[in-house]
């Protein structure tokens, strides 16, 4: 989800807020004063210079907020700066005003009487002021860290799936290579061809890294070097049987997804065996999200001595919670001796990252 941004920059609401304050209060004190029969001229000379200080008090406070923002301390802050301030603004205004009209003892006596509602309408207007200030770079601030926060999360996420990818890759390569080590003496035509299937799947990999998602058809041809190679090694031993509905082959997978889960399957199926195995794989449109099955053989007896760390299972399951962030998209079932992988891939981040 993008971050909120505010359709009105600081300055402009800045903006808005004088050039509505400032008129409004002015001709409301300058009637005020005129209703008490003082002379427009004065009231209206006595109403823009309190109400020009105050503004001037105010964008003082609120450019000091740029530079410093209290913490724990903030609501003493408030109060205390207000305070001040209204002090401040009242000696000033009282000054100006009594060497504009020094030989006007009523107005001065006025003003020296109104002093009281002068400091308590002052220091109403820069507590809120100051308040405002607060609340609008507090979250200016907050928007900023939620930012900083959402980049480093999302490059923390990036760079483990990076990562599990990478560690997928060295288990395979070693086996293929003791796999070129054993043919090298006996059948060196199936090692030379291996070498050269095994370079087509490298290369394949490193482009798939540069890539968070393909089609499952992409997907599909990746594996199938994969399984070319593996075949190279186990033999007739190894059978595949892939079953894709067409319309699931334009369908977006994370990219590297299904290699280490049917490694996993052919490690289960026919590490300790001698007869023949039957891998499936099949991929099915399910409401508009591509569901993918792995089967094959398992023996609880032969497999205890082959469990490993999971390894490869739990990676994808990171992976997937990393992407689309959910816990139910992978899955693992027993019946019988068939050993069963179900994952499940959501097309809609694909399609809201393609809009």
């Amino acid at each position: 989800m993008p971050a909120y941004k505010p359709k009105v920059s600081r300055k402009t609401a800045v903006a808005i807020a004088f050039g509505i304050w400032w008129p409004f209060w002015t001709a409301l004190q300058c009637k005020v004063l005129t209703n008490f029969h003082f002379p427009f001229v004065q009231s209206l000379v006595d109403s823009v210079t309190g109400n020009f200080l105050l503004a001037c008090i105010c964008l003082l406070v609120i450019n000091n907020m740029r530079y410093y923002l209290p913490g724990k301390e903030k609501y003493w802050y408030v109060l205390a700066i207000s305070f001040a301030l209204s002090i401040v603004w009242l000696i000033a205004d009282r000054l100006i005003l009594s060497l504009l009209y020094k030989n006007d003892q009523v107005y001065l006596n006025a003003l020296s009487l109104s002093s009281n509602i002068r400091f308590a309408f002052a220091f109403l207007m820069t507590g809120c002021i100051t308040m405002l200030s607060l609340l609008w770079y507090s979250q200016k601030e907050q928007r900023q860290m939620d930012d900083i926060k959402r980049e480093t999360e999302t490059l923390a996420r990036d760079a483990e799936l990076f990562k599990l990818r990478q560690q997928l890759q060295p288990h395979f390569l070693f086996n293929s290579l003791n796999s070129i080590s054993a043919l090298a003496g006996s059948q060196p035509e199936k090692a030379r061809h291996m070498i050269q299937q095994l370079s087509d799947f490298l290369r394949g990999t490193l482009k798939s890294d540069e890539q968070q998602s393909v089609t499952l058809d992409e997907e599909l041809r990746h594996l199938q070097l994969y399984l070319d190679i593996e075949k190279v090694r186990f033999g007739q031993r190894l059978q595949t049987d892939i079953q894709v509905e067409g319309a699931t082959k334009i369908m977006l997978i994370p990219s590297l997804l299904l290699q280490p889960i049917v490694e996993n399957a052919i490690k289960f199926g026919l590490y300790d065996t001698i007869g023949e195995v039957m891998i499936t794989l099949t991929a099915k449109q399910v409401d508009n999200q591509l569901s993918i099955t792995i089967t094959n053989p398992f023996d609880e007896e032969t497999a205890v001595s082959t469990q490993g760390t999971g390894f490869g299972l739990a990676s994808i399951y990171r992976r997937l919670f990393l992407t689309f962030a959910r816990l139910d998209l992978l899955k693992t079932s027993k019946t019988g001796t068939i050993f069963t992988t179900s994952i499940l891939i959501p097309q809609y981040k694909y399609e809201s990252n393609h809009h």
